[in-house]
């Protein structure tokens, strides 16, 4: 599936995933082809075959929380060009006219002619010398705030890549819960058949028909609401990729691709003491945090700038009417340069103000780092103690399903022995339905919890080009 235009390029998401190679990009619209252009804005159709590979590589193009922070690092590349604008000379034209009405003027002997009229116009210069150093504190602040859009744009692009597995494999849950429960009522229909031969031949009563048809029908209330959680975890992973299905022809609306990808388990191993380390070396929430510390730092030295003298370098050339004369060509023109200081005495305290807006902005910053610290061992540790829980889960899982397939065996087997009744077999059948669920559930909550932790421990960030 293609996106609409804006791809990340992007290493490795843990050990077993895709690598996605793309480039950071804009989308050029063709102005003399707007049809044309109408046509490709709309999403791809959906495919007939759809896996996690795919959803993560049309998640990071479409994805609406990737293509904000990605926004954010242009806006905050535009306030750098305007911060440097600052170090570079500015240039205006500045052109008046003004006309007096007759009452206003007045002719004095011995001096010049009063003018009923008078203009003046010039070509400006202004360089900026010396802010007391907080130009150059603001160039800092814009590098560092942009550095820090960075790294939000890849915990970005991985909590994006998070929500899209664990909702691709929920998706791969309630498809599969849909055959288990499909497996269920096709074995209590042969139950329910069995019954009516036996009832026909004499061996059972009408009550073992009544009690199979009662299982049956109990069974069907569990299949419908499976299927509408496959409808739900569709959607819910519709959203988290970013694809919006403005198609509004019948086969796209109503198409399910066919997901591939099984709820399989694999071992994972990790230990608590290099994932805390790990996690504090590569995330990248702290190392945003860390910037932006710098960025308050610079920004309590612009704040201190305000104390020091400012000194431009001004220069204009122009042309202004004459005293004895309104034409432009008699006009006198010329230049001037200069050097302008200033030095703001006293202003209310309101310089005092804003250093301290910007000593405690900087102190806040220290506290969000060192609270962050706090956050992400939490998480690791909350992440590892789920991991433990889903390996016990998964082991104890798979245990109940070999005992409950055994259970079913002989019930089977006794009952064409004549040694139990039916509604022995139904209960047996019935609980390695429940047994085949859990392991299911079991093996989706192991690979979610390996997926967290890697999250937790900032594995697999992007790779993303300057």
């Amino acid at each position: 599936m293609r996106g609409r235009g804006k791809v990340v390029e992007l290493g490795v998401f843990g050990r077993r995933d895709l690598s996605i190679v793309a480039a950071l990009i804009l989308v050029f619209a063709d102005l003399r082809e707007p049809v044309r252009a109408q046509e490709e804005d709309l999403p791809p159709e959906v495919p007939d075959t759809f896996d996690l590979n795919t959803a993560r590589s049309y998640a990071l193009e479409n994805n609406f929380a990737i293509r904000q922070a990605v926004e954010q690092i242009e806006e905050q590349e535009g306030l750098i060009v305007e911060v440097k604008a600052q170090t570079r000379p500015s240039l205006t034209l500045e052109a008046n006219y003004q006309q007096l009405d007759d009452n206003l003027t007045e002719v004095i002997e011995g001096f010049t002619e009063a003018r009923e009229d008078d203009w003046r116009i010039s070509l400006n210069l202004r360089q900026a010398l010396y802010k007391g150093g907080g130009i150059k504190a603001a160039l800092k602040a814009q590098e560092l705030t942009r550095a820090s859009a960075r790294l939000f744009l890849e915990s970005t692009i991985m909590d994006a890549m998070l929500e899209v597995t664990t909702r691709y494999y929920n998706t791969l849950l309630a498809r599969d819960q849909i055959e288990v429960e499909e497996q269920n009522i096709e074995l209590l229909e042969e139950a329910l058949e069995d019954a009516r031969n036996r009832l026909k031949a004499g061996s059972v009563s009408d009550f073992e028909v009544l009690r199979a048809e009662v299982l049956l029908a109990n069974a069907k209330p569990a299949l419908i609401q499976r299927r509408s959680a496959f409808r739900v975890a569709i959607d819910q992973l519709r959203q988290s990729i970013g694809y919006s299905n403005y198609r509004r022809d019948p086969e796209n609306l109503q198409k399910i691709p066919e997901f591939q990808g099984e709820l399989a388990y694999r071992p994972a191993t990790f230990e608590l003491e290099n994932s805390l380390q790990v996690a504090l070396d590569n995330r990248s929430e702290l190392r945003r945090l860390q910037l932006i510390e710098e960025a308050r730092d610079a920004g309590w030295e612009i704040a201190r700038a305000d104390y020091r003298p400012q000194v431009d370098l001004v220069g204009s050339y122009g042309k202004r009417r004459g005293n004895f004369s309104s034409s432009f060509d008699d006009a006198p023109e010329g230049w001037s340069v200069g050097v302008v200081a200033s030095w703001d005495i006293f202003d209310g305290a309101a310089r005092k103000g804003r250093v301290r807006q910007a000593r405690s902005q900087l102190e806040q910053s220290k506290i969000e780092s060192e609270s962050l610290r706090l956050t992400i061992e939490v998480q690791v540790r909350q992440a590892m103690s789920e991991l433990q829980e889903a390996e016990e889960l998964v082991n104890a899982a798979k245990k109940a399903v070999e005992q409950a397939e055994e259970a079913l065996r002989l019930a089977d087997s006794r009952y064409e022995a004549g040694a139990i009744n039916q509604l022995d077999v139904l209960e047996a059948r019935v609980a390695l339905t429940d047994s085949r669920t859990n392991r299911l559930e079991a093996n989706y909550r192991h690979i979610i919890a390996v997926e967290n932790l890697r999250r937790a421990r900032g594995e697999g960030r992007p790779e993303l080009e300057e």
